[in-house]
């Protein structure tokens, strides 16, 4: 049975839409107040007003995290406007394909910038507050959840920049893991294979219908299924801890 999640606050980035809007979605089922954060506040408010419907608090917050101002300012808002951090779920990023030679360096730079920087800015925003939070939460946890990729763990050509910023979301993670997890401060990783969301749409055209082409010839899983892993992994009691996850389609190779 999972647990409930009743009094506590979760900040979800990249909340308008795809994994991070059904994460948002489960997290208020179990009871938590959401912090919404993404670039689109117009979806934002869809999705509070959704939740807000069904019974849960949510909180809209426009940023963009890249930014370090701001992902600094999205948390301490989450705290003095829903009182406390307890989950913080990294799960803003983009994916931009293709090969290395003659790539627009504007593309590494919003990948690396996302990916990482975004993830990293707000985690060490939110630290503190985390850490507070397992003293002062009758759970005594809190949890940090990094939605990395299979791309972490398994490199293809033409994904070589994007490759890189999801291997060092995972190394990024299992330090931060070690530095804080006697603290029970959790801190885990979610790498996910392919999953029907907006990822392929940011590529070029030429990219796009290559990756439209591949994908086509898979079932791929829904932004639900991994909201329910997310979900899982912050409701387990305070004694386990879910490191990393790996899930794929069923009929996804590698």
């Amino acid at each position: 049975m999972a647990e409930r999640l009743d009094g506590t606050v979760a900040l979800i980035t990249g909340a308008s839409s795809g994994i991070g809007a059904a994460t948002a979605l489960d997290l208020a089922g179990l009871g938590a107040s959401v912090a919404l954060v993404a670039r689109r506040s117009d979806r934002l408010e869809d999705l509070a007003t959704t939740i807000r419907g069904q019974g849960g608090k949510a909180l809209v917050l426009k940023a963009d995290i890249t930014d370090e101002p701001q992902a600094r300012e999205v948390v301490e808002r989450t705290a003095a406007e829903l009182g406390r951090l307890d989950t913080l779920v990294n799960n803003a990023g983009v994916m931009l394909l293709g090969p290395v030679e003659e790539a627009p360096m504007s593309e590494w730079q919003r990948m690396i910038n996302i990916n990482l920087l975004g993830l990293m800015y707000c985690t060490h925003a939110a630290l503190p507050l985390l850490l507070d939070a397992v003293g002062t939460s009758p759970r005594r946890v809190a949890d940090i959840v990094n939605v990395s990729s299979v791309a972490g763990r398994t490199m293809r050509s033409g994904s070589a920049v994007y490759n890189a910023t999801k291997h060092g979301v995972g190394a990024f993670t299992e330090a931060l893991r070690q530095e804080v997890t006697r603290r029970y401060l959790r801190v885990s990783v979610v790498e996910p294979g392919a999953v029907e969301t907006e990822l392929v749409s940011h590529n070029r055209p030429e990219i796009r219908s290559g990756l439209e082409a591949r994908f086509d010839e898979q079932e791929r899983m829904q932004a639900s299924d991994i909201a329910e892993i997310i979900s899982f992994i912050v409701t387990r009691p305070r004694r386990t801890a879910l490191n990393e996850v790996l899930v794929r389609p069923t009929d996804q190779d590698r």
